[in-house]
């Protein structure tokens, strides 16, 4: 009589978590959400950004930002260290590539929050990174965001309120649309779509 073996259950594949990238116009609240989301569940992993700009009183390097020089930002270009890079205001900011890596391979939900064109980088170099678009509930809303901080001049918002233009327009090019009605809400549906609960 042939001997019979012990069938062994096959160990479930081990499903590795997706870059989440977070993007939309500037005053849909982006920050808030995000600040919401982590004070809840701080587990979720929020890429820190290189930059060449000089730190504002009270930040801290690695912190808010990791603050390097011109030359050390165009070495971290060079060398392909960089998901993303993008120039605002005259300063540098990109998201470096190795610290994402090493998170995403560890198992640990990772965020980015970064602007329309970093998220299309990011589609390049990642193809499997998961895009959610954070909408305004109107662009009368959004428009009463953005002169409603009353910390600039009507010519920078008349700018911002062009790129919103820009950027709700490219609103297709995601995975996933959130309307920001209530950070709450917002913050619970990206969590369910990071699995993380």
């Amino acid at each position: 009589m042939a001997a019979t073996s012990r069938g062994t259950t096959p160990e479930p594949p081990v499903v590795r978590p997706r870059l989440t990238v977070l993007s939309g116009p500037s005053g849909v609240g982006k920050s808030t959400v995000v600040a919401h989301m982590r004070k809840v569940h701080p587990e979720v992993w929020l890429s820190v950004s290189a930059t060449t700009r000089t730190p504002r009183p009270g930040e801290q390097d690695g912190v808010q930002y990791h603050f390097v020089t011109d030359d050390e930002f165009d070495k971290l270009i060079a060398n392909g260290e960089l998901l993303e890079w993008a120039e605002f205001a005259g300063n540098r900011y990109g998201t470096p590539r190795r610290a994402v890596q090493d998170r995403l391979e560890a198992g640990e939900p990772v965020l980015l929050e970064i602007d329309l064109q970093g998220a299309r980088l990011v589609r390049e170099s990642m193809p499997d990174a998961q895009l959610v678009f954070l909408a305004p509930p109107s662009w009368d809303e959004l428009v009463r965001r953005l002169t409603g901080r009353g910390t600039e001049s009507p010519e920078v918002i008349e700018r911002r309120l062009e790129a919103a233009k820009v950027e709700l327009a490219a609103e297709s090019e995601f995975d996933v649309t959130l309307v920001n009605t209530s950070v709450e809400d917002v913050a619970r549906e990206l969590l369910a779509l990071m699995d993380v609960v």
